[in-house]
This record gives structure tokens, C-alpha cells and sequence, in this order.
């Protein structure tokens, strides 16, 4: 099995924004916040089969809003708290080194 997979640098990563990165054909929501901690889901919600990343971030509350719909996403557990959408959306545990962030794929 190989190890952590590479997405991006940490300085790719503007704060607060959600960015959309495929990796193994995964396709990934990536949010990094101020406090340079940073979340991926999977991208795609799990109602309206939209890209979770042209949403926007909640960085108090660390979910990000589905655009189509407005379900919004935990970053830390990938639930919905909000309908319509009632199915989690995959989490990846994603590892620091250095500067490059990588993901651990299942």
C-alpha cells in the first residue's frame, strides 16, 4: 500500500476559500482556514450531485454550503446539517509535511 498522496502546498491555499483537487480519481473539496488547519471532503454533494467547492465556507462554523441547494457540510465529518441533502459526503484525513499537504486515500 503507498503512503500519503501529494495535492498541493499549503501557500496554494488561500484561507477560507474551498478549492476542488482530483487525486487518484478522487475528486476533493479542500478548505484551509486562518489558523492553517485544513479539510477535505469529497466534492461532490451528496443531494444534487454538484461540486461541493464553487460553495461557500463557513470558517466559524467549518462547514461549507452546497451552491445548488444550500445543504451545508461539516468539514470535520462531512454530515449535512441541513436539508435537502440527508447523506454524509467522504472525509480523507490529509497529513502536513513541510509545506506540501497530502491526502491518505482509502
Amino acid at each position: 500500500m503507498s503512503g500519503p498522496q501529494r495535492l498541493c502546498s499549503l501557500a496554494d491555499l488561500v484561507p477560507g476559500t474551498a478549492n476542488m483537487i482530483e487525486v487518484a480519481g478522487h475528486k476533493l473539496c479542500v478548505v484551509r482556514f486562518e489558523d492553517d488547519s485544513v479539510y477535505a471532503i469529497g466534492d461532490t454533494c451528496s443531494h444534487a450531485q454538484v461540486s461541493l467547492s464553487e460553495g461557500e465556507v463557513d470558517p466559524l462554523t467549518r462547514h461549507v454550503e452546497c451552491w445548488k441547494h444550500g445543504s451545508s457540510f461539516s468539514l470535520e465529518t462531512g454530515e449535512p446539517d441541513t436539508l435537502p441533502a440527508t447523506k454524509p459526503v467522504a472525509t480523507y484525513e490529509l497529513v502536513l509535511e513541510g509545506d506540501d499537504v497530502k491526502v491518505v486515500l482509502p
